[in-house]
């Protein structure tokens, strides 16, 4: 490239050459040259949240009469398109970086104080608008980066998890009472055990999601403290004492959302507890997924050689070679969303875990895990609700041969002729391929009127013994 396609800008470490089509300054350049590492930058949600961290500080120092009012409101104005996404291209840095996101911050102080420059009637990299004595003022990278943490992920949870959730949650639920009536084997260990409703599985499969949806929720609690006003330690050095707490007021306002000011500064940057705890509730609500698909696989597997009780929906072909097999492939895909979750959960309680005195130096990837793991959690459920939960069938026919066949009928029998005769009746059917009716019936434990009673499947499925009246 020519020397045109580049402008100098300057630091405390001299002066850099930066892409003339660039709002980043010097250190942002340096931050990209530092940390060729991964390839992986932050998010559309992380992003915004520096933009409302920005606007709410601009707009809280303005109120304050701590920057001039002409600025503040060229920061806001500029702050306000990184909100939108304007700039998503114009930052570079690595997620893998210096731990306290410095790099980070350093580049939406200096993005938005060259677009604000440009706003007032200035050049970009003139420094009309400053990065560190105007967009930054008040303010260190060790509070701002947890704070955009806070901030995106709370957004995420609320605006994104918790409605993918409630999306799987009814889907789950439709099914529940869609196949109440469908009676199956049971099944403890991978062996028969005694019967039960289709559609109380799935009731079971809906309180997971609805507990989850609790899990998550409340962490959003703590979450909403906000380290804004520590400055470099918890202290608030260079900070106005009003400024934590109007801060907070406008972020609030801006997003929606009730943030506060932390409770204890210190807490807030050195330890990241809450972020730790959403994410433990993260791998939960994971874990509930990969139960439910792994269930859903093996209920659906076959068709003919499997359990074969639910019939799952035709997404794609499922094989190169095997013409006409159909695989669960959203349901693998669930699978696959719970190994990189479970990945993110150590990266994330490592880190969290890893603060050192007055800092914790794992912002960065604390922040691009739990964000990545709300948008795969979230981009799963809705597939699997939309693509193979909306779409299964109950195989009745099926589920009602292998009730008739299951050697845990036997269980109701208890009560009538004791365990030890009904052990006999279950080796016996098993022995001579017969169902259980067809053994304590020719055997004379039980008649006819009397077997219909007892081995009623359907009353199974509830609490009470089957044939004696309470």
């Amino acid at each position: 490239m020519s020397n045109e396609d580049y402008r100098t800008e300057s630091d405390s470490l001299g002066e850099m050459a930066v892409p003339t089509d660039a709002y980043w300054g010097a250190q942002t350049q340096r931050a990209v040259e530092n940390f060729p590492i991964s390839g992986f930058t932050f998010s559309r949600r992380f992003i915004s949240a520096l933009g409302v961290v920005k606007k709410a500080a601009a707009q809280a120092n303005g109120e304050l009469g701590l920057i001039e009012a002409e600025t503040a409101e060229a920061i806001v104005d500029a702050a306000d398109e990184v909100i939108a996404g304007e700039h998503d291209g114009q930052f570079p840095v690595d997620v893998f970086q210096t731990g306290s996101g410095t790099s980070t911050n350093m580049n939406a102080n200096e993005v938005i104080a060259n677009r604000a420059s440009e706003i007032v009637g200035a050049e970009v990299g003139s420094g009309a608008v400053h990065p560190n004595d105007d967009v930054n003022f008040g303010q260190s990278s060790n509070d701002v980066i947890p704070t955009a943490m806070h901030i995106a992920t709370l957004e995420a949870i609320e605006r994104d998890l918790v409605p993918a959730l409630e999306t799987l949650r009814a889907s789950l639920g439709e099914r529940e009472a869609e196949f109440d009536t469908v009676v199956k084997t049971g099944r403890t260990h991978l062996q028969d055990a005694t019967p039960v409703r289709l559609g109380q599985e799935f009731g079971g499969y809906r309180s997971q999601i609805d507990k989850g949806i609790s899990r998550v929720s409340r962490t959003t609690r703590n979450l909403s403290e906000l380290a804004l006003g520590g400055t470099a330690v918890g202290t608030g050095l260079n900070t106005h004492p009003d400024f934590p707490e109007l801060a907070a007021e406008y972020i609030s306002n801006e997003t929606g959302l009730p943030f506060e000011e932390a409770v204890d500064h210190f807490e807030a940057q050195a330890a990241h507890d809450a972020m730790a705890e959403a994410h433990g509730a993260l791998r939960t609500v994971s874990g509930s997924l990969n139960k439910i698909a792994n269930d859903l696989r093996l209920l659906a597997s076959g068709p003919r050689n499997g359990l074969g009780e639910i019939d799952q929906p035709e997404n794609q072909p499922g094989s190169s070679i095997m013409p006409g097999k159909i695989n669960p492939v959203v349901a693998e895909s669930v699978n696959q969303v719970h190994a990189q979750v479970v990945g993110n959960d150590a990266t994330v309680s490592t880190g969290a875990a890893g603060g050192q005195i007055d800092l914790n130096l794992y912002k960065p990837v604390i922040a691009y895990n739990t964000l990545e793991s709300i948008s795969l959690l979230a981009n799963a459920s809705e597939a699997f609700a939309e693509k193979f939960v909306d779409r299964l069938d109950a195989n009745r026919e099926q589920c009602e041969r292998q009730v008739e066949q299951s050697m845990a009928l036997a269980t109701a029998l208890n009560a009538h002729i004791g365990y030890d005769d009904a052990s006999k009746v279950a080796k016996q059917a098993l022995a001579e391929d017969k169902t259980i009716r067809e053994v304590v019936v020719g055997e004379g434990y039980l008649d006819e009127d009397e077997a219909d009673e007892v081995l009623d499947a359907h009353a199974m499925t509830e609490r009470g013994i089957p044939g004696r009246e309470e």
